[in-house]
């Protein structure tokens, strides 16, 4: 659930939505957003991890603009810990989402999408007919990555809920890690991350199968 709402649906989507909009955007708020997503890309894990614990904490900033803005408010990383976590992720890792898809974006041709235009293709039909299969092979590397890095993130989950509560935002390099080195057993953890190591190859083997499918 993590690494979907994460990955495959948070970071890829938001990335060309950001990469398209600034496509038409002006330089300054280019310059704006591109520094502001970037910014949430380079801070260390564990830092980023602080912040979004801070954000979404009882206490934290989102609760504080909830109640400002007169509405209920709740104790976010024990209510909806797999949500809270799946959207720090997103908001740390969208900046490398959005650096391909926007230099993928500025390879297209503008004969193409002027024409797609001049056809009567309204924008949402040029994105699907024109743009997305032009930038196919850069959404299945970007897929593929982000699905790696997703896969393998430890500290910013560890700092913000430990897989809590009752397991509910455990993924798998932290149940590997919690056999391994809390609970001392060293080979069960060995066989998880064996199992993750597995997972992770699946998803490359079909994101380079479809890579490999023309068009």
């Amino acid at each position: 659930m993590f690494t979907v709402l994460s990955s495959l649906v948070g970071q890829n989507t938001l990335g060309l939505a950001l990469a398209a909009l600034m496509q038409r955007a002006s330089k300054p708020v280019r310059t704006l957003t591109g520094g502001v997503v970037i910014t949430a890309w380079v801070l260390p894990e564990v830092v980023a991890g602080f912040l979004l614990y801070a954000f979404f904490r009882r206490e934290g900033t989102l609760n504080a603009l909830l109640e400002w803005l007169g509405l209920p408010s709740q104790n976010w990383l024990f209510t909806l810990p797999i949500l809270a976590v799946s959207f720090a992720n997103v908001w740390r890792g969208t900046a490398f989402s959005m650096l391909v898809y926007s230099a993928a974006l500025n390879e297209i041709p503008k004969e193409v999408t002027e024409a797609a235009e001049v056809d009567g293709a309204g924008g949402w039909r040029r994105m699907w007919h024109v743009t997305l299969p032009m930038i196919r092979r850069s959404i299945g590397t970007t897929l593929m990555l982000n699905t790696l890095q997703t896969l393998s993130v430890f500290g910013l989950i560890w700092v913000m809920t430990r897989g809590g509560p009752s397991g509910r935002s455990q993924t798998l390099p932290l149940f590997m890690y919690e056999q391994a080195f809390q609970n001392s057993l060293i080979g069960y953890g060995t066989a998880v991350a064996l199992l993750l190591l597995l997972i992770g190859s699946l998803f490359s083997v079909l994101y380079l199968r479809l890579l490999r499918t023309e068009v």
